[in-house]
């Protein structure tokens, strides 16, 4: 179960579950998203561990968000990062973290540094 909560995929293209490219858990179905909601009342999936362009992407009609929060992914991508913010009446807003270069290196080295999406730079050190 525990694997599977950390590498499942969503994919746009299946109806139901499918084995993974990634050679570990599945992949599934704006369907599967559609059922479990309905079936635990709630009306949202938050899920990360997986590189997206902007940040973040929804899926399923916007019943599923992605979370990404590592831009420059490994130096291997050119991908923004994002936070969810909810505030107390449930709205939620992000804040989409640009690379600091558009060549996909790693943004700085020894301090969390990027722009935001004001096109700012800004740094925080330590953390990831």
């Amino acid at each position: 179960l525990i694997c599977d909560l950390l590498w499942a995929d969503p994919e746009k293209d299946i109806t139901g579950w499918a084995e993974n490219d990634r050679g570990v858990s599945f992949i599934f179905g704006p369907d599967v998203v559609t059922s479990f909601l309905a079936k635990h009342d709630m009306d949202l999936v938050c899920r990360a561990h997986q590189v997206v362009e902007d940040g973040y992407e929804f899926f399923a009609k916007r019943q599923l968000i992605t979370i990404f929060s590592a831009p420059n992914y490994c130096g291997e991508f050119d991908n923004a990062a994002a936070i969810l913010n909810i505030d107390h009446e449930l709205q939620c807003s992000f804040q989409v973290l640009k690379p600091a270069n558009g060549n996909g290196g790693l943004p700085c080295v020894g301090t969390n540094c990027m722009t935001n999406a004001e096109g700012h730079l800004t740094e925080q050190s330590g953390g990831n």
